[in-house]
């Protein structure tokens, strides 16, 4: 009798190849692909791994065996030419690579990701407002993070180097349909503004500014005069009418003020006498009249 790993030997079997490696640049314009952490592997590679029992989402680790370094990515496509593999540039930079270095694929399972640690590369990238809204829109372009890797990412027509200090739970983790807390160290060139404590020599040299400006006289703040509109001088109120209450200024409560009552404030001016009298002495038509006939003549 045949066992169930005699009938289907391919059952159980790990994927791992060795391809040709080149830059995305190599197929034209394919921003997609160097934007994010997914490779393009050869039809004959999706034909194995559909043979193969492997756990989907189908992620790869890549390891340069001269350099002995190592990464991990996902998939895009399957159309690249037989022998060979497409990867972003950012990657080939992290494994050490040139255009046509061997490199060897393998299928890996990951842990899903539960905490990630950035660090910048430049102090460009404190000028956008929301960082971690944009981390999170261009990681989903990426299907797993590595620690060490130094990622790239594009916002606003600008390339942004991410270093990746920690991955939690493990070195390296899947970031498919996972909820993982991102976290960012400063930049790499940022330093705290510093703040200059005052000294004693400071404090004397304010102190003997403040004693110069107070007995320099011909100098002083604010030594003109007001005038108000209506022409008055400053400080003089107006005289309340006769049985009527004397308006509170401004600024202070009116403490005799009952509860449920309206008080209706009404000020005059002073009336002066002089037009006063003149007023009285006034008489209406008080003048002669004058005829246009002359009497007596008819």
């Amino acid at each position: 009798m045949f066992g169930f790993g005699q009938m289907f030997p391919e059952m159980g079997r790990s994927f791992n190849q060795t391809y040709r490696c080149y830059s995305v640049t190599m197929l034209g314009e394919r921003d997609d692909v160097e934007r994010g952490g997914k490779i393009i592997m050869p039809p004959s590679a999706l034909d194995q791994l559909t043979r193969l029992h492997i756990q989907y989402p189908m992620l790869f680790k890549l390891t340069n065996k001269k350099k002995n370094r190592e990464t991990h990515c996902g998939v895009l496509e399957f159309v690249a030419d037989e022998g060979r593999i497409y990867i972003p540039y950012w990657m080939m930079t992290n494994l050490l690579l040139t255009e046509g270095d061997l490199i060897q694929v393998e299928n890996v399972s990951l842990k899903v990701a539960t905490f990630a640690r950035f660090q910048p590369q430049s102090v460009d990238f404190l000028d956008i407002t929301n960082p971690k809204a944009v981390l999170e829109n261009m990681l989903r372009s990426f299907a797993c993070l590595s620690t060490d890797d130094v990622i790239s990412i594009k916002y606003n027509e600008r390339n942004y180097d991410l270093l990746v200090l920690e991955t939690k739970p493990d070195r390296a983790v899947s970031i498919i349909e996972c909820d993982m807390n991102v976290d960012f160290a400063p930049p790499v060139g940022y330093k705290e503004p510093e703040f200059q404590k005052k000294t004693q020599g400071d404090e004397e040299m304010a102190s003997a500014e403040v004693d110069h400006m107070d007995t320099d006289a011909s100098f002083k703040v604010f030594s003109g005069a007001g005038n108000r509109l209506d022409g008055k001088k400053k400080g003089t109120e107006p005289a309340p009418l006769e049985g009527h209450s004397v308006a509170p200024k401004r600024g202070i409560p009116d403490y005799g003020y009952k509860k449920g009552t309206i008080k209706f404030i009404r000020t005059a001016r002073q009336v002066n006498n002089e037009s006063a009298e003149e007023e009285k002495s006034f008489e209406a038509f008080s003048g002669a009249g004058q005829s246009l006939r002359k009497k007596g003549r008819r």
